[in-house]
Protein backbone atom coordinates (compact mmCIF):
# COMPACT_ATOMS: atom_id res chain seq x y z
CA UNK A 1 0.00 0.00 0.00
CA UNK A 2 2.99 2.48 0.96
CA UNK A 3 4.77 1.92 -2.21
CA UNK A 4 1.39 2.08 -4.30
CA UNK A 5 0.99 5.92 -2.71
CA UNK A 6 4.54 6.79 -3.46
CA UNK A 7 4.35 5.91 -6.67
CA UNK A 8 1.10 8.03 -7.39
CA UNK A 9 2.52 10.69 -5.58
CA UNK A 10 5.75 11.06 -7.47
CA UNK A 11 2.92 10.65 -10.67
CA UNK A 12 1.37 13.89 -12.31
CA UNK A 13 -2.17 13.77 -12.83
CA UNK A 14 -2.18 14.07 -16.70
CA UNK A 15 0.18 10.70 -16.89
CA UNK A 16 -2.26 8.46 -15.11
CA UNK A 17 -5.04 9.84 -16.92
CA UNK A 18 -3.44 8.96 -19.84
CA UNK A 19 -2.58 5.38 -18.47
CA UNK A 20 -6.33 4.83 -17.58
CA UNK A 21 -7.17 6.37 -20.98
CA UNK A 22 -5.13 3.90 -22.93
CA UNK A 23 -6.10 0.98 -20.64
CA UNK A 24 -9.50 1.65 -21.31
CA UNK A 25 -9.22 1.79 -24.88
CA UNK A 26 -7.26 -1.77 -24.86
CA UNK A 27 -10.57 -2.87 -23.39
CA UNK A 28 -13.16 -1.61 -25.51
CA UNK A 29 -11.19 -2.63 -28.28
CA UNK A 30 -11.00 -6.44 -27.30
CA UNK A 31 -14.66 -6.47 -27.17
CA UNK A 32 -15.21 -5.14 -30.47
CA UNK A 33 -13.17 -7.62 -31.62
CA UNK A 34 -15.20 -10.35 -29.88
CA UNK A 35 -18.73 -8.94 -30.92
CA UNK A 36 -17.02 -9.24 -34.57
CA UNK A 37 -16.47 -12.57 -34.27
CA UNK A 38 -19.31 -13.43 -32.39
CA UNK A 39 -21.21 -12.12 -35.44
CA UNK A 40 -19.16 -13.55 -38.17
CA UNK A 41 -19.60 -17.14 -36.43
CA UNK A 42 -23.67 -16.49 -36.50
CA UNK A 43 -26.08 -18.91 -38.21
CA UNK A 44 -27.11 -15.32 -40.22
CA UNK A 45 -23.71 -14.81 -42.12
CA UNK A 46 -23.91 -18.73 -42.78
CA UNK A 47 -27.09 -18.47 -44.68
CA UNK A 48 -26.44 -15.08 -45.80
CA UNK A 49 -23.64 -17.13 -47.55
CA UNK A 50 -25.21 -20.31 -48.40
CA UNK A 51 -27.91 -18.37 -50.30
CA UNK A 52 -31.32 -20.10 -49.19
CA UNK A 53 -32.85 -20.99 -45.74
CA UNK A 54 -33.10 -24.26 -44.43
CA UNK A 55 -36.48 -24.64 -42.79
CA UNK A 56 -38.63 -27.42 -40.52
CA UNK A 57 -41.90 -27.76 -40.64
CA UNK A 58 -44.85 -30.50 -40.44
CA UNK A 59 -45.49 -31.32 -44.05
CA UNK A 60 -49.09 -32.85 -42.98
CA UNK A 61 -51.18 -30.01 -41.28
CA UNK A 62 -53.32 -28.29 -43.58
CA UNK A 63 -53.89 -24.56 -42.62
CA UNK A 64 -50.30 -25.03 -40.91
CA UNK A 65 -48.14 -26.69 -43.46
CA UNK A 66 -49.02 -29.17 -45.98
CA UNK A 67 -47.83 -30.43 -49.06
CA UNK A 68 -49.99 -31.00 -52.01
CA UNK A 69 -49.86 -34.02 -54.60
CA UNK A 70 -47.95 -31.41 -57.30
CA UNK A 71 -45.26 -31.02 -54.34
CA UNK A 72 -45.70 -27.54 -53.00
CA UNK A 73 -46.10 -26.60 -49.63
CA UNK A 74 -48.75 -23.72 -48.16
CA UNK A 75 -50.09 -22.83 -44.94
CA UNK A 76 -49.16 -20.17 -41.98
CA UNK A 77 -45.95 -22.19 -41.06
CA UNK A 78 -44.86 -21.90 -44.38
CA UNK A 79 -45.65 -18.63 -44.76
CA UNK A 80 -43.38 -17.55 -41.96
CA UNK A 81 -40.27 -19.28 -43.25
CA UNK A 82 -40.74 -17.90 -46.62
CA UNK A 83 -41.30 -14.38 -44.30
CA UNK A 84 -37.79 -15.21 -43.13
CA UNK A 85 -36.26 -15.59 -46.78
CA UNK A 86 -37.70 -12.62 -48.29
CA UNK A 87 -36.26 -10.50 -45.21
CA UNK A 88 -32.51 -12.59 -45.78
CA UNK A 89 -32.70 -12.45 -50.15
CA UNK A 90 -35.73 -10.49 -51.20
CA UNK A 91 -37.21 -13.88 -52.66
CA UNK A 92 -39.47 -16.28 -50.47
CA UNK A 93 -38.09 -18.89 -52.61
CA UNK A 94 -34.89 -18.79 -51.54
CA UNK A 95 -36.22 -21.98 -48.87
CA UNK A 96 -36.03 -25.31 -48.60
CA UNK A 97 -38.12 -27.34 -46.30
CA UNK A 98 -37.43 -30.23 -44.66
CA UNK A 99 -40.27 -32.57 -43.11
CA UNK A 100 -39.73 -33.01 -39.60
CA UNK A 101 -41.54 -35.71 -36.75
CA UNK A 102 -42.11 -34.35 -32.97
CA UNK A 103 -39.18 -36.85 -32.32
CA UNK A 104 -37.03 -35.33 -35.14
CA UNK A 105 -37.56 -31.50 -35.10
CA UNK A 106 -35.47 -30.66 -31.72
CA UNK A 107 -32.61 -32.70 -32.69
CA UNK A 108 -32.76 -31.04 -36.23
CA UNK A 109 -32.60 -27.78 -34.70
CA UNK A 110 -30.12 -28.79 -32.09
CA UNK A 111 -27.82 -29.90 -35.07
CA UNK A 112 -27.93 -27.48 -37.54
CA UNK A 113 -29.89 -29.63 -39.88
CA UNK A 114 -31.83 -26.73 -40.34
CA UNK A 115 -31.78 -23.49 -39.48
CA UNK A 116 -35.07 -22.35 -38.06
CA UNK A 117 -38.55 -24.32 -37.01
CA UNK A 118 -41.83 -23.16 -38.21
CA UNK A 119 -44.08 -26.39 -36.77
CA UNK A 120 -46.77 -25.87 -34.89
CA UNK A 121 -44.54 -25.91 -31.59
CA UNK A 122 -45.72 -25.00 -28.06
CA UNK A 123 -44.00 -22.51 -26.56
CA UNK A 124 -43.03 -24.07 -22.87
CA UNK A 125 -40.37 -23.78 -19.99
CA UNK A 126 -38.66 -26.96 -20.46
CA UNK A 127 -38.05 -26.57 -24.67
CA UNK A 128 -37.06 -23.03 -24.08
CA UNK A 129 -34.30 -24.19 -21.24
CA UNK A 130 -33.45 -27.45 -20.44
CA UNK A 131 -34.10 -28.19 -24.59
CA UNK A 132 -32.02 -25.09 -25.66
CA UNK A 133 -34.71 -23.66 -28.25
CA UNK A 134 -34.89 -20.19 -28.21
CA UNK A 135 -38.54 -19.06 -29.78
CA UNK A 136 -40.05 -16.04 -31.43
CA UNK A 137 -43.13 -14.00 -30.86
CA UNK A 138 -46.09 -16.79 -30.89
CA UNK A 139 -47.88 -16.85 -34.43
CA UNK A 140 -50.50 -18.60 -33.24
CA UNK A 141 -52.48 -18.15 -29.75
CA UNK A 142 -54.08 -22.06 -29.48
CA UNK A 143 -55.50 -24.56 -27.06
CA UNK A 144 -55.59 -28.19 -26.89
CA UNK A 145 -59.21 -29.91 -27.68
CA UNK A 146 -61.17 -33.00 -28.66
CA UNK A 147 -62.06 -34.31 -31.68
CA UNK A 148 -65.38 -36.88 -31.18
CA UNK A 149 -67.70 -38.62 -33.30
CA UNK A 150 -70.94 -36.94 -32.82
CA UNK A 151 -72.62 -40.60 -32.58
CA UNK A 152 -70.72 -40.89 -29.45
CA UNK A 153 -71.99 -38.56 -27.30
CA UNK A 154 -69.32 -37.74 -25.69
CA UNK A 155 -69.34 -34.19 -24.30
CA UNK A 156 -66.26 -33.51 -21.82
CA UNK A 157 -63.77 -35.46 -20.07
CA UNK A 158 -65.95 -37.16 -18.31
CA UNK A 159 -67.33 -39.13 -20.69
CA UNK A 160 -63.76 -40.61 -21.70
CA UNK A 161 -63.65 -42.62 -18.39
CA UNK A 162 -62.46 -45.98 -19.79
CA UNK A 163 -62.45 -44.78 -22.49
CA UNK A 164 -59.60 -44.57 -25.42
CA UNK A 165 -57.85 -41.60 -26.53
CA UNK A 166 -55.90 -40.98 -29.69
CA UNK A 167 -52.51 -38.67 -29.37
CA UNK A 168 -49.22 -37.93 -30.66
CA UNK A 169 -46.63 -39.03 -29.11
CA UNK A 170 -43.40 -36.41 -27.85
CA UNK A 171 -46.44 -33.32 -27.98
CA UNK A 172 -47.69 -31.43 -24.84
CA UNK A 173 -51.01 -33.19 -25.48
CA UNK A 174 -49.85 -36.30 -24.39
CA UNK A 175 -48.81 -34.33 -21.16
CA UNK A 176 -51.72 -32.54 -21.00
CA UNK A 177 -53.94 -35.29 -21.29
CA UNK A 178 -52.40 -37.09 -18.93
CA UNK A 179 -52.56 -34.43 -16.48
CA UNK A 180 -56.22 -33.55 -17.12
CA UNK A 181 -57.66 -37.05 -16.47
CA UNK A 182 -55.18 -38.28 -13.43
CA UNK A 183 -56.43 -34.91 -11.96
CA UNK A 184 -60.07 -35.87 -12.27
CA UNK A 185 -59.37 -39.20 -10.97
CA UNK A 186 -60.49 -40.56 -14.74
CA UNK A 187 -58.61 -43.57 -15.95
CA UNK A 188 -58.44 -43.99 -19.87
CA UNK A 189 -56.22 -45.55 -22.70
CA UNK A 190 -53.94 -43.51 -24.60
CA UNK A 191 -53.25 -44.60 -28.22
CA UNK A 192 -49.83 -43.01 -29.03
CA UNK A 193 -49.26 -42.57 -33.02
CA UNK A 194 -45.53 -41.39 -33.98
CA UNK A 195 -46.74 -39.61 -37.25
CA UNK A 196 -50.34 -37.20 -37.64
CA UNK A 197 -51.43 -38.80 -40.88
CA UNK A 198 -51.48 -41.93 -38.60
CA UNK A 199 -53.08 -40.68 -35.68
CA UNK A 200 -56.55 -39.08 -37.48
CA UNK A 201 -56.11 -42.61 -39.45
CA UNK A 202 -56.58 -44.50 -36.55
CA UNK A 203 -59.40 -42.79 -35.21
CA UNK A 204 -61.34 -42.49 -38.15
CA UNK A 205 -60.73 -45.97 -38.09
CA UNK A 206 -62.35 -46.58 -34.79
CA UNK A 207 -59.47 -47.45 -32.64
CA UNK A 208 -59.91 -44.37 -30.28
CA UNK A 209 -63.48 -42.90 -28.96
CA UNK A 210 -61.32 -39.41 -29.32
CA UNK A 211 -58.55 -37.95 -30.73
CA UNK A 212 -56.75 -34.81 -28.84
CA UNK A 213 -54.38 -32.06 -30.33
CA UNK A 214 -54.22 -28.57 -30.41
CA UNK A 215 -57.84 -27.15 -31.43
CA UNK A 216 -56.50 -25.36 -35.06
CA UNK A 217 -55.56 -28.87 -35.61
CA UNK A 218 -58.30 -30.49 -34.82
CA UNK A 219 -60.34 -28.29 -37.06
CA UNK A 220 -57.85 -28.90 -40.07
CA UNK A 221 -58.01 -32.44 -39.69
CA UNK A 222 -61.77 -32.71 -39.47
CA UNK A 223 -62.24 -31.23 -42.68
CA UNK A 224 -60.16 -33.84 -44.51
CA UNK A 225 -61.96 -36.79 -43.20
CA UNK A 226 -64.16 -38.78 -45.17
CA UNK A 227 -67.20 -37.68 -43.51
CA UNK A 228 -66.16 -34.33 -41.79
CA UNK A 229 -69.87 -33.85 -40.92
CA UNK A 230 -70.08 -36.64 -38.50
CA UNK A 231 -67.26 -35.50 -36.41
CA UNK A 232 -67.16 -32.32 -33.85
CA UNK A 233 -64.47 -30.31 -32.25
CA UNK A 234 -65.63 -29.99 -28.63
CA UNK A 235 -66.20 -26.42 -27.22
CA UNK A 236 -63.55 -27.72 -24.39
CA UNK A 237 -60.06 -26.40 -24.16
CA UNK A 238 -57.92 -28.12 -22.05
CA UNK A 239 -54.62 -25.75 -21.91
CA UNK A 240 -52.23 -22.94 -23.17
CA UNK A 241 -50.81 -23.63 -26.95
CA UNK A 242 -48.51 -20.48 -27.88
CA UNK A 243 -47.42 -21.76 -31.06
CA UNK A 244 -44.33 -19.90 -33.23
CA UNK A 245 -41.15 -20.24 -34.69
CA UNK A 246 -37.62 -21.26 -32.87
CA UNK A 247 -34.16 -21.47 -33.42
CA UNK A 248 -31.49 -22.80 -31.45
CA UNK A 249 -30.34 -21.32 -28.44
CA UNK A 250 -27.12 -18.77 -28.14
CA UNK A 251 -27.12 -17.05 -31.30
CA UNK A 252 -28.83 -14.04 -30.14
CA UNK A 253 -28.01 -12.31 -33.89
CA UNK A 254 -30.34 -14.65 -36.06
CA UNK A 255 -32.77 -14.84 -33.01
CA UNK A 256 -33.28 -11.19 -33.30
CA UNK A 257 -33.72 -11.83 -37.15
CA UNK A 258 -36.11 -14.55 -36.85
CA UNK A 259 -38.08 -11.99 -34.24
CA UNK A 260 -38.31 -9.17 -35.76
CA UNK A 261 -38.97 -10.58 -38.85
CA UNK A 262 -42.45 -12.03 -37.02
CA UNK A 263 -42.98 -8.63 -35.47
CA UNK A 264 -43.21 -7.05 -38.87
CA UNK A 265 -45.94 -9.24 -40.13
CA UNK A 266 -47.55 -7.96 -37.11
CA UNK A 267 -46.93 -4.37 -37.11
CA UNK A 268 -47.42 -4.22 -40.89
CA UNK A 269 -51.52 -5.07 -40.41
CA UNK A 270 -51.22 -2.83 -37.18
CA UNK A 271 -49.92 0.10 -39.62
CA UNK A 272 -52.43 -0.92 -42.63
CA UNK A 273 -49.88 -1.88 -44.98
CA UNK A 274 -50.40 -5.11 -47.11
CA UNK A 275 -49.00 -6.43 -50.12
CA UNK A 276 -51.92 -4.61 -52.49
CA UNK A 277 -50.99 -1.39 -51.27
CA UNK A 278 -47.66 -1.14 -49.99
CA UNK A 279 -46.48 0.66 -53.30
CA UNK A 280 -49.07 3.46 -51.77
CA UNK A 281 -46.46 4.01 -49.33
CA UNK A 282 -43.73 5.04 -50.86
CA UNK A 283 -43.80 8.63 -50.60
CA UNK A 284 -45.03 8.12 -46.91
CA UNK A 285 -44.41 11.12 -44.61
CA UNK A 286 -45.18 9.08 -41.82
CA UNK A 287 -42.19 8.81 -39.98
CA UNK A 288 -43.05 5.81 -38.23
CA UNK A 289 -43.72 4.20 -41.29
CA UNK A 290 -40.66 5.30 -43.27
CA UNK A 291 -38.59 3.79 -40.60
CA UNK A 292 -40.57 0.16 -41.02
CA UNK A 293 -39.93 0.15 -44.15
CA UNK A 294 -36.56 1.17 -43.92
CA UNK A 295 -37.32 4.59 -46.10
CA UNK A 296 -34.97 6.49 -43.20
CA UNK A 297 -32.57 5.01 -40.84
CA UNK A 298 -30.80 1.94 -40.28
CA UNK A 299 -32.86 -0.78 -38.43
CA UNK A 300 -32.27 -3.51 -40.70
CA UNK A 301 -29.01 -2.93 -41.18
CA UNK A 302 -28.62 -2.50 -37.32
CA UNK A 303 -29.47 -6.02 -37.18
CA UNK A 304 -27.88 -7.77 -39.98
CA UNK A 305 -30.66 -7.25 -42.68
CA UNK A 306 -31.87 -5.26 -45.68
CA UNK A 307 -32.96 -2.09 -44.32
CA UNK A 308 -36.28 -2.80 -46.82
CA UNK A 309 -36.77 -5.72 -45.05
CA UNK A 310 -40.39 -5.45 -44.07
CA UNK A 311 -41.01 -4.00 -47.31
CA UNK A 312 -39.70 -7.25 -49.12
CA UNK A 313 -42.02 -9.27 -46.52
CA UNK A 314 -45.01 -8.00 -46.78
CA UNK A 315 -44.45 -7.31 -50.40
CA UNK A 316 -43.99 -11.42 -51.45
CA UNK A 317 -46.02 -12.73 -47.94
CA UNK A 318 -48.26 -10.51 -47.04
CA UNK A 319 -48.97 -8.87 -43.21
CA UNK A 320 -50.32 -11.18 -40.28
CA UNK A 321 -53.76 -10.69 -40.86
CA UNK A 322 -53.52 -11.75 -44.90
CA UNK A 323 -51.29 -15.07 -44.08
CA UNK A 324 -54.36 -15.83 -41.34
CA UNK A 325 -56.96 -15.15 -43.30
CA UNK A 326 -55.66 -17.45 -46.37
CA UNK A 327 -54.47 -20.37 -44.53
CA UNK A 328 -56.85 -20.55 -41.62
CA UNK A 329 -59.62 -18.03 -41.65
CA UNK A 330 -60.96 -18.37 -45.30
CA UNK A 331 -60.69 -22.22 -45.37
CA UNK A 332 -61.76 -23.52 -42.41
CA UNK A 333 -64.08 -20.51 -40.95
CA UNK A 334 -61.55 -20.44 -38.51
CA UNK A 335 -62.37 -17.06 -36.33
CA UNK A 336 -59.00 -14.78 -34.94
CA UNK A 337 -60.00 -14.37 -31.58
CA UNK A 338 -57.21 -14.20 -29.38
CA UNK A 339 -55.05 -13.87 -32.59
CA UNK A 340 -56.47 -10.71 -33.81
CA UNK A 341 -54.55 -7.51 -33.17
CA UNK A 342 -54.20 -6.05 -29.44
CA UNK A 343 -56.36 -3.14 -30.88
CA UNK A 344 -59.20 -5.25 -32.01
CA UNK A 345 -59.09 -7.32 -28.61
CA UNK A 346 -56.46 -9.88 -29.36
CA UNK A 347 -52.69 -10.74 -28.27
CA UNK A 348 -51.11 -10.04 -31.48
CA UNK A 349 -49.00 -6.90 -30.34
CA UNK A 350 -45.34 -5.89 -31.88
CA UNK A 351 -42.84 -3.63 -29.31
CA UNK A 352 -42.04 0.00 -31.35
CA UNK A 353 -39.91 -0.37 -34.67
CA UNK A 354 -37.94 2.43 -33.69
Amino acid sequence: MSVWITLKQKLSPIFLALVLITIGNGCGNNNAETNGEEASDSRLGIIQNRGNLVCGVNGQLPGFSFVDENGEYSGMDVDICRAVASALFGDPAQVEFRDLSTQERFTAVQSGEVDLLSRNTTWTISRDTSVGMEFAPTTFYDGQGLLVTKASNIQGLEDLDGQSVCVLSGTTNEQNLADRMRKLGLNYSPVVLEDVDLLYGAYEQGRCEAATSDRSQLVARRAVLAQPDDHEVLDLVLSKEPLGPLTANGDTQWSDAVKWVTYALIQAEELGINSQNIDSFADTEDPTIRRFLGLEGNLGEDMGLPNDFAQNIVRNVGNYGEIYQRNIGQPFNLERGLNALWTDGGLMYSPPFR
